[in-house]
């Protein structure tokens, strides 16, 4: 079994080495493009490193839908390359690259018209569900079927029945994407790329035109007074989202293209609020509105709104809630309240700017530029198609490189955890028998780690104490919390709670009843004393304090404002 452990010791090291040699490939950011990137690089071969200005995935790949899908919106719009690119990915995610962490989901299309929307949205589904068998990679999911009005309600009740003549039913599929992401580097660290977190790109490292290397400073306190690492490579990828022209502007230089921003939100609300067996996908006057199954929950999303403001952290207004609340509403027979509503986060998608000044009519595609000897930048994109995004910014990393390289490998190289997983999955009932955890715990702990449980299981057999609920929040076990810390790079409280798990949305306190106890757990593998444990809960606290305050808020500047009041945190 394949695997790569991120702790301290790791990242320390991860950082030193950079430093030494020069590297073939580095790469500037750690979202899902960015540790694709690396994936993709050292998998051909390249000494490659990875830095991420905070943590993994902790900008857009935190924070989307969840899904994987060919985007069967964009048929509409007649692009049949991306959703055949799309589809061709998403079937291998589920059938091959990633198993364990990549799930089908059903959603429901209700139908408003009679006659003629059912031929032309039926259609228009008939050949999502064709390209996706003819790439090869998609007989695995159920094909869509027609229901009636009656079938439909039998089947999401939730529905209000003058919503709805008629519905049609099919499937995508759906992963946890802040999960996803820290695999991603995990593999990447397992095939033998260097990988560091909280470690920023401050300045490129310049011979003449040519930029030789990039300086980055250690977040978390390294390296003496400056903190300052010179990382050298022969070719420096910025696979930096949202962040494109603040990392392109670090060498006076916008680039051949420009990002824009786009704002979208999700609400978490409990299972119980809305009873269906399906996820639902409606129209809105400007996009799609989706109902996501999201374990014991749903997630309901998402807005599509130019932001222009603060891009670490993105702030949801009342406006926005209040627009998803009013839509989903339209259909729903018990309507949602806000005090329904158990989490919000609020993400950026990064969109190449186009000729039209609406988000939603910007780019999906995305562009890959070599703007001056020795940097490449990679833009735009979904998340689905994030593994073809960098094989084509590697692809031009190479034309930089003076030597022969191996082409892309990654259509076949499974992410850790995959290997085995569904002969764990078939076994889980002696596992549980064997460990004596319950198997609902053993299948949370698959479909969440795959074959690397064995991992968590021998942290809870030397500390059985590990075996427990995290309090107040007990879909996850104490063990994950340590394991975030000690193999998944988790270097603050913030880490754990929002993306290594799913805390800060998934309860209605977001975290601050689990905040203490998560951080005791992770003090002495990070090495804390009590004043950095106060420190964490603390911060934490007000992060939650000042995102409540900014989602009471009319409007974007106002919500900016209020969320502003808890900056990240800094070591002692």
């Amino acid at each position: 079994m394949r695997t790569a452990t991120l702790g301290p010791v790791q990242r320390a090291e991860a950082l030193t080495r950079m430093a030494e040699r020069e590297l073939d490939v580095l790469v500037v950011g750690a979202g899902v493009v960015g540790a694709g990137t690396a994936l993709d690089a050292v998998t051909r071969g390249l000494s490659t490193g990875l830095v991420e200005a905070r943590d993994w995935a902790s900008g857009t790949s935190s924070r989307s839908s969840k899904l994987i899908h060919g985007g069967l919106r964009y048929l509409e719009m007649l692009d049949f390359a991306l959703v055949r690119e799309a589809l061709k990915e998403r079937g291998l995610l589920l059938e091959r690259l990633a198993p364990h962490l990549v799930k089908p989901v059903p959603f429901l299309y209700p139908l408003q018209h009679k006659g003629w929307e059912r031929l032309y949205a039926g259609a228009g589904v008939a050949l999502y569900d064709a390209m996706s068998v003819s790439s090869g990679h998609g007989r695995g999911l159920p094909v869509h079927r027609h229901l009636s009005r009656g079938r439909a309600l039998r089947v999401a009740p939730a529905l209000r029945k003058d919503a709805l003549v008629g519905a049609l039913q099919y499937y995508d599929a759906q992963m946890d994407d802040a999960r996803y992401v820290a695999t991603l580097v995990r593999t990447a660290a397992a095939y033998g790329a260097h990988c560091a977190n909280r470690a920023r790109a401050v300045g490129f490292l310049r011979e003449g035109e040519r930029v030789v290397g990039v300086r980055v400073r250690d977040v978390e306190g390294g390296r003496g007074a400056t903190g300052e690492y010179e990382i050298r490579a022969k070719q420096v990828v910025n696979a930096t989202g949202v962040w494109t022209d603040d990392t392109q502007a670090l060498i006076g230089e916008r680039g051949q293209f420009h990002v824009r921003a786009s704002k979208g939100i999700h609400l978490v609300v409990p299972k119980d609020r809305i009873h269906s067996s399906t996820g639902l996908i409606l129209r809105t006057e400007k996009s799609v509105l989706f109902v996501i199954p999201w374990g014991r929950h749903w997630i309901v999303g998402t807005t599509d709104t130019d932001w222009d403001l603060d891009k670490a952290h993105p702030a949801a207004s009342s406006a926005d809630i209040d627009y998803l609340l009013e839509h989903v509403n339209s259909v729903l027979a018990v309507p949602l309240t806000r005090d329904d509503v158990q989490g919000v986060y609020a993400g950026l998608r990064p969109l190449l700017a186009g000729e039209s000044d609406a988000t939603s009519k910007l780019s999906r595609e995305h562009t890959v530029a070599h703007p001056v000897p020795g940097l490449v930048v990679v833009a735009g994109g979904k998340y689905t198609t994030y593994r073809v995004m960098a094989k084509d910014a590697v692809d031009e990393a190479v034309h930089g490189l003076d030597q022969r390289v191996a082409e892309c490998v990654t259509e076949d190289v499974p992410l850790v955890g995959a290997e085995g997983y569904r002969a764990l999955w078939n076994g889980r009932a002696r596992i549980a028998a064997r460990t004596g955890l319950h198997v609902v715990r053993v299948e949370h702990l698959l479909n969440r780690f795959g074959s690397l449980t064995e991992e968590l299981l021998d942290l809870m057999a030397a500390d059985p104490g590990l075996r427990e609920p995290v309090s107040g929040a007990d879909d996850y076990l104490r063990a994950e919390i340590v394991y975030a810390a000690s193999h998944e790079g988790a270097r603050h409280l913030d880490d754990v709670l929002t993306r290594r798990t799913r805390i800060s949305i998934e309860t209605f306190d977001r975290g601050t009843r689990s905040a203490r106890e998560c951080a005791e757990l992770m003090a002495p593998v990070l090495g804390w004393d009590e004043r950095q444990i106060e420190k964490e809960v603390e911060h934490y606290e007000k992060r939650v304090q000042a995102e409540r305050e900014s989602q009471r808020q009319p409007d974007d500047q106002t919500a900016d404002a209020a969320r502003l009041g808890a900056p990240d945190i800094v070591p002692l």
